[in-house]
Order: structure tokens, then C-alpha cells, then sequence
């Protein structure tokens, strides 16, 4: 059968017993990455003694995910298989779907452990009251796609969580001062590690909090107001307007910046 073990997202007393207990009796051992989990086996091995038999570690990660399932055979999962991401859920924005469309697909045994997770502990962790959620993962890097995600993400009508990477996280904040000045945000960095940091404001005032950014990041979005349209983006352009006239009256309807939607009628 196939195991999905959490693994801790930064302390390493949030395992679980029956995350141990599902590392232990492994045979084959499925990791985004191997050097990641064998160091997390010798550290639950020295802290809890942690009884191993002799096991296989094979490299599973998002650049070859595809690759090795499409090699598999259902006999594989006749002795116990577990898969580890590097930290958090399998599955959130880390390898393991793809293995458990297989399981179904086949009639393979699977099962899913619960455990340690960024985007709930993040959201809580906000206080925002609103508790319809919804997460985005990483926005695209640059382009078009990533301004429409944002604007998605901003003008949803929930909450809403990212995450970002340090090298992005300034560019994000800029971003959301400019389309949704306003908006509370709550930021939370290197949770559970020793240097967790909470943060709280409009996007601008936690541009001068943070300082030095470095580590991983999640951001909550407060819910705002769900922006809607009787008229499709399509159905506007075929009055025949000018782009920029256009732009501006689906600024006006969705609440969005008229650069974004210009550069979304561009696409169209």
C-alpha cells in the first residue's frame, strides 16, 4: 500500500506517532528529497529511537513525478510505500497527487496521514474571522498570469493564502499596495522554527516591518468584497471600443487596476 506521511514544516516535535510509526515499518521510501528525509530519519532516530529495517529511498519530486508514475505497476505497492515531501502535507504545493491518482485509478490501498501544514496554521494564525478560505499556492513569477492571479486572489470575496518566496516577497507586498491599499494582511514567517514571526497590516505598513526578508513566508489575504461583472470581458470588447475605454470600464465594474485589465484584454 501507499502511505502519505507530513512530515514537520520547522519543529520537529510536531510529528506524529503514527507518522513515526508509518517511517519505521517502510520498505521503499518515495522523497521530493532523499538527503531531506534521511537527515529528518537520523534526527527522529536519535531524539525518539527510532526503530528502521532496512530501506530504499527513491528520488519523487515535481520534476520526474510524471515520469515514474507512468512506469509504475500496481506491484510495486505490494510491500509499504511511503512518500515524504521535504516538509508539510504531501499534495499542497508538493508532489503526492499524482501518486494518489494512480492508487485510485489501479485499485491500489492508499492512505493519508494527517499532520503539519503551512496554509491552516497560517490561516488561523491570522485571526481573520471570515472562514471560508481559499489558497493559491506560489503566483506566477512576472507576466500577465501572475497579475490576473492577484487580482484573483484579491477580489475573491474570501480569504485567501499564498505562498511566496523571499527573493518575491517585497514585489508582492508593492503589488498589493498598489491595487488594494487598504487590505489587512497577515504575514507569518518560519513557522514553528525558532524564529517565527508574525506580522500584521495594510500592505505598505508591513513593507516597513518586515525588514530583513529571508525565510519562508505565508500570506493571508483579508476577505474584501467579491468584484462581479453581468458582462463578460468578450461581450465588452465586442461594442468595439478602444482597448483603453474598455480597460477602464472593466476597472470600474471589477474594483481591479485598469492596467491589469487592459493587459487581460491584450491576451483576449
Amino acid at each position: 500500500m501507499l502511505t502519505l506521511v507530513p512530515t514537520p514544516i520547522g519543529n520537529i516535535g510536531d510529528i506524529s506517532l503514527r507518522a513515526m510509526e508509518a517511517l519505521s515499518k517502510a520498505d521503499v521510501l518515495l522523497c521530493e528529497d532523499t538527503r531531506v528525509t534521511k537527515k529528518l530519519l537520523n534526527i527522529l532516530d536519535t531524539r525518539y529511537d527510532l526503530a528502521r529495517r532496512d530501506q530504499e529511498f527513491i528520488s519523487l519530486h515535481s520534476h520526474n513525478e510524471q515520469e515514474f508514475v507512468e512506469k509504475l505497476e500496481p506491484s510495486f505497492f505490494e510491500q509499504n510505500v511511503v512518500y515524504v515531501s521535504d516538509a508539510g502535507m504531501p499534495g499542497v504545493s508538493d508532489p503526492g497527487q499524482t501518486l494518489v491518482r494512480y492508487c485510485i485509478d489501479y485499485d491500489v490501498k492508499y492512505e493519508v496521514l494527517p499532520g503539519a501544514n503551512a496554509v491552516l496554521t497560517a490561516f488561523v494564525a491570522s485571526g481573520f474571522v471570515k472562514t471560508q478560505m481559499l489558497f493559491f499556492g506560489f503566483l506566477n513569477h512576472k507576466g500577465n498570469e501572475r497579475s490576473a492571479q492577484l487580482q484573483e486572489a484579491l477580489h475573491n470575496g474570501y480569504t485567501t493564502v499564498l505562498y511566496e518566496a523571499p527573493t518575491r516577497l517585497s514585489k508582492l507586498l508593492d503589488e498589493i499596495a498598489l491595487e488594494a491599499p487598504e487590505r489587512q494582511l497577515f504575514l507569518a514567517k518560519e513557522l514553528t522554527k525558532k524564529y517565527q514571526k508574525f506580522f500584521h497590516g495594510s500592505a505598505s505598513e508591513l513593507k516597513q516591518m518586515v525588514g530583513e526578508i529571508r525565510g519562508e513566508w505565508v500570506v493571508v489575504i483579508e476577505a474584501g468584497k467579491k468584484h462581479t461583472s453581468t458582462l463578460s470581458e468578450r461581450e465588452i470588447l465586442a461594442f468595439g471600443l478602444p482597448m483603453k475605454v474598455a480597460s477602464k470600464l472593466i476597472s470600474k465594474i471589477t474594483g481591479e487596476s485598469p492596467k491589469a485589465c487592459y493587459n487581460r484584454l491584450l491576451e483576449l
